[in-house]
């Protein structure tokens, strides 16, 4: 006679990346949260910095060149490892001739411009 395995008879729930994110970081506005998000996007910068500078077919150090700064700098930035100067940052996207948009978010404030 074969066993009933429960897990057979169970449905297994799904979740959203928010709801987890939501349970094991944290919610929205809570500063363990603001940390994770602010360390993700310094992550996709370093990314978005790396991938770029292989298309154009740039070693760190020659990038690195370009921009001022040590090899050494450019792959921490690209790994994340520092807290790199914003103005670096836009000397490294600069140097990779690529355009760059930030999008500023005025939280819990109301501006009038009259």
């Amino acid at each position: 006679m074969p066993k009933n395995n429960d897990m057979e008879n169970k449905e297994m729930k799904t979740y959203s990346l928010d709801e987890v994110t939501d349970k094991y970081i944290g919610k929205k506005g809570t500063p363990k949260r603001d940390e994770f998000e602010n360390e993700l996007r310094l992550d996709l910068i370093g990314h978005a910095i790396k991938q770029a500078r292989k298309e154009r077919d740039l070693t760190q150090a020659q990038l690195g060149e370009l921009v001022g700064v040590q090899k050494a700098q450019i792959s921490k930035i690209e790994n994340n490892l520092t807290d790199a100067r914003f103005e670096t940052i836009l000397k490294v996207f600069k140097a990779l001739n690529a355009k760059i948009n930030f999008n500023v978010e005025l939280l819990n404030q109301n501006l009038n411009l009259i």
